[in-house]
């Protein structure tokens, strides 16, 4: 059954943080600024730029979910990643597939290296903001529920040069989406079906073949990726789950074992290391959740190094001679994941990330949460924001369904279409033929901490070579 999805990122609560009050706000970019020639015209930019940026700020690509928008993706991470911006003074970008149900990850376009797409679209973007913002093209980042965790697994198999890490919720691998993709927007072409339930299988080899052939040549360091999946997620299924693990651990060089395994957030949370001892693959499998699966903000947060931004991203910091995991060389085989094992073998990466600077001191995030965009949860001692919501603990894990609903779906747990104040109790969303309202909540508690190197100096010299490296 195609249906279409709506996914709403949770905002997090900065509560034990003093965020000062900002005049800053979305903006919209035209794409005859940004752009280049050949890109979908319907994809626009619109950027956040805190009132007070960090020396070298990063970025991070915050993708909506289908019929989502940058305004309402802005909206939801308003108490967030948008007041965590402001704190800490990165930029945040959020892409628009303007008109469209969801994001273009299924089209030979999509999956190609600059083929005019929409990854390449957000790609441009990412560029433009490096070069007008002075920011460090090595702290680049990506986060999206759904289609968005679809896009920015595509971003990571396609703009490996771009980006360093990236964290999917309730996604699928990259390249999955193109089986039975049209890219109809009419007909509704933009749902594949067997990948969406679960119907696509590959070995790790095949997984990590179709990734290297999206940028033939490449031989450079590949991003991490935190993953979030749902073990009875009925629209995007927990197979997918399994089969990112195959494509992404044969893509890193991985073993087909991970580093650790233990019980996290009311699952499974699995750690792939580097070489270096760095974790650069990491799972977690929410027992019982559906698409609407609850994520902790802290541990993402931190995955991707954003509450700390002044020196190097974590795995150049941790990984400095460039031991940061593999390219994954054509021929070389990665580690299956959950089901199958296949032999270690593959180039490790040329260069790594070793040129990142070093890390330097920043706030820590605590606390409860805010901020559903359509009414939701908030942490205690944080009121709730945006259109609504009930208050709760900063360890209470109700969340409310989405609205606004599309044709034929309805939200239950006490929010409406219209985003009115959500119940306290769990807001299961339901769906039609015609469509889906699904929700994504997020805990607070037990948030990861990544302990970061701080050396200023050595960091300046790597990422001057690291630099170099990049433009010989």
């Amino acid at each position: 059954m195609k249906q279409a999805l709506i996914f709403a990122a949770a905002g997090l609560a900065v509560a034990a943080v003093s965020v000062p009050a900002s005049a800053a706000t979305s903006q919209k970019v035209e794409q005859s600024v940004w752009g280049v020639s050949g890109l979908p015209s319907y994809v626009n930019m619109y950027i956040y730029v805190p009132d007070k940026l960090a020396a070298k700020p990063p970025i991070l690509v915050a993708s909506h979910h289908c019929q989502g928008t940058a305004s309402s993706t802005y909206t939801e991470t308003k108490s967030s990643f948008v007041a965590l911006a402001d704190k800490n003074g990165f930029i945040i970008i959020f892409p628009e597939a303007t008109g469209h149900n969801c994001w273009d990850v299924g089209s030979a376009k999509s999956l190609k290296h600059d083929g005019g797409g929409d990854t390449q679209a957000i790609a441009q973007m990412v560029r433009y903001t490096l070069t007008k913002y002075s920011a460090d093209p090595t702290r680049v980042y990506a986060f999206g529920g759904s289609s968005g965790a679809m896009m920015t697994q595509a971003l990571m198999g396609v703009y490996p040069d771009i980006f360093a890490g990236g964290v999917a919720v309730s996604g699928v691998p990259c390249g999955c989406w193109a089986v039975e993709y049209s890219g109809d927007v009419a007909t509704n072409g933009q749902w594949s079906g067997p990948c969406a339930g679960g119907q696509v299988s590959k070995t790790a080899q095949q997984w990590g073949d179709l990734v290297r052939s999206m940028f033939a040549g490449y031989a450079g360091h590949r991003p991490r990726l935190q993953l979030w999946h749902g073990t009875a997620d009925t629209t995007i299924s927990y197979k997918n789950l399994a089969e990112a693990v195959k494509e992404w651990t044969n893509v890193l060089s991985l073993s087909d074992a991970p580093a650790t395994t233990d019980t996290k957030f009311g699952g499974t949370h699995q750690l792939w290391k580097s070489q270096c001892g760095f974790g650069v693959l990491e799972t977690y499998s929410v027992d019982g959740a559906g698409h609407g699966v609850s994520w902790d903000v802290n541990t993402a947060v931190s995955f991707l190094g954003l509450d700390h931004v002044e020196g190097p991203d974590p795995e150049a910091a941790a990984c400095p001679h460039g031991g940061a995991g593999g390219a994954g060389g054509a021929g070389g085989a990665g580690g299956a994941g959950i089901g199958g094992a296949s032999s270690v073998a593959g180039a490790p990466a040329s260069g790594g990330v070793g040129g990142r600077e070093a890390a330097g001191a920043g706030g820590a995030i605590s606390g409860g949460m805010s901020g559903f965009a359509n009414g939701g949860l908030a942490g205690t001692g944080t009121p709730a924001s945006d259109a609504g919501g009930a208050s709760g603990s900063s360890t209470a894990t109700p969340t409310a369904g989405q609205g606004p609903v599309p044709a034929g779906g309805s939200a239950n747990g006490g929010a409406n279409a219209a985003g009115a104040h959500a119940a306290g109790n769990a807001g299961s969303s339901a769906s039609s033929s015609d469509g889906c309202s699904c929700s994504l909540g997020a805990k607070s508690d037990g948030a990861l901490r990544f302990s970061l190197l701080s050396f200023v100096g050595l960091g300046l010299v790597l990422r001057r070579r690291w630099a170099r490296s990049r433009t010989e």
